[in-house]
């Protein structure tokens, strides 16, 4: 497994991140199949876990807590996150951090971030004395290493980076949002000397498969490669990153990385140039910008907005009626696009910054276009 080193540590380039684990209808994980991607990575040499307190409504801390201490506590590092937007004042900073420590058995994280900053939530998390409270926190030896994850302006950024004291920045780089923010965001912390860790690099699997066309593209040029390996590829090849996060929710997206970590070969500058045209080229027939990473279930009418946005993608990329009304149809009435009311509690919490609302409307018109 390639590994890199930096802040005292030695760290496999494909890490694992623990919001997407497979689930049972019901919505809970499915225990035995994640521990078998959870054993197969460990056993492959991967050694970075990243988790949150509010992934899998709260369950993914405990879970991989408990998966993991089959194995010696340091022979793997721990990554956990503070969300500032659950917080309801001062005194949650504490208490949520404490529960962290319970609900993952341990003593202290070897990452720990500042959730999500953006250039709106900043001031909370000032308000509330996060930054000084977790700065003693890692004092204490509670927290080996501080950082942050990033969804804000590159302006923002760039203050953080000058007016606080941080071991490392994790940033959402990929060959799709290269070009727009990524490249001078990334160039950023490089430039401080700071560690960077990659989340999103397949987008919430949006560059995994691509359309037919641009798959074909990829395949092309590496038939025995997957889609997905290339944007893996993509993040890894900046030698600034100390791992890049995958959500993986299968045990064939588990070998997948592997396979592409184990035998790590850079992208050559014409397969670089190669990759960004693709994502030009992709840009114009996606419809919205969704990770699926989740943070929208706030919505007050449980709509299934990651779903529909999903749909939404689908149909602007293959323009197949069929697949638009099949897709729509499969969602519960009660929680489709048809009855959001435009509250806007989505959009608040949305790190990708979509107009969640507008793009609901948007589908739902279609969806009665089509129907008709």
């Amino acid at each position: 497994m390639e590994k890199r080193k930096a802040l005292s540590a030695e760290v496999s380039l494909i890490g694992m991140g623990a919001m997407r684990f497979p689930t049972l209808p019901s919505g809970e994980i499915d225990a035995p199949a994640a521990t078998q991607i959870i054993d197969y990575l460990y056993a492959s040499g991967v050694n970075y876990y990243d988790t949150a307190y509010m992934y899998h409504d709260g369950k993914s801390e405990a879970f991989l807590s408990q998966a993991l201490s089959r194995y010696p506590r340091g022979s793997y590092y721990l990554a956990d996150k503070f969300p500032v937007w659950m917080a309801k004042d001062k005194d949650d900073v504490a208490n949520v951090f404490a529960e962290q420590r319970r609900r993952c058995n341990t003593d202290y994280f070897d990452f720990y971030l500042l959730h999500a900053v953006d250039d709106e939530n900043w001031q909370k998390y000032l308000d509330y004395g996060a930054y000084e409270f977790f700065t003693e926190q890692k004092r204490l030896g509670n927290i080996r290493r501080l950082g942050f994850s990033f969804h804000g302006s590159t302006a923002q950024l760039q203050k953080l980076l000058d007016c606080y004291e941080w071991d490392f920045v994790q940033l959402q780089l990929n060959y799709f949002d290269w070009a727009p923010y990524a490249r001078e965001q990334y160039a950023l912390v490089e430039q401080k000397g700071l560690s960077c860790i990659v989340m999103e690099p397949v987008r919430g699997g949006a560059l995994a498969n691509l359309s037919p066309q641009l798959n074909r593209v990829l395949e092309a040029i590496a038939p025995d490669r997957s889609v997905a390996s290339w944007a893996i590829r993509f993040a890894a090849s900046r030698k600034n990153v100390l791992t890049v996060l995958s959500g993986m929710t299968t045990l064939a997206q588990a070998e997948d990385n592997v396979a592409t970590m184990q035998s790590f070969q850079p992208l050559g500058k014409e397969e670089e140039s190669l990759l960004l045209a693709v994502a030009e080229k992709y840009r114009t027939e996606y419809a919205v910008p969704c990770t699926s990473c989740r943070y929208c279930e706030v919505c007050p009418k449980q709509i299934k907005i990651p779903e529909l946005l999903k749909v939404y993608n689908g149909f602007a990329l293959y323009k197949r009626e069929n697949e638009l009304i099949e897709g729509y149809e499969k969602i519960e009435a009660d929680r489709n696009a048809a009855q959001c009311i435009a509250c806007g509690a989505c959009e608040a919490v949305c790190p990708q910054h979509i107009s969640i609302p507008e793009k609901l409307k948007e589908l739902s018109a279609s969806y009665e276009r089509v129907k008709a």
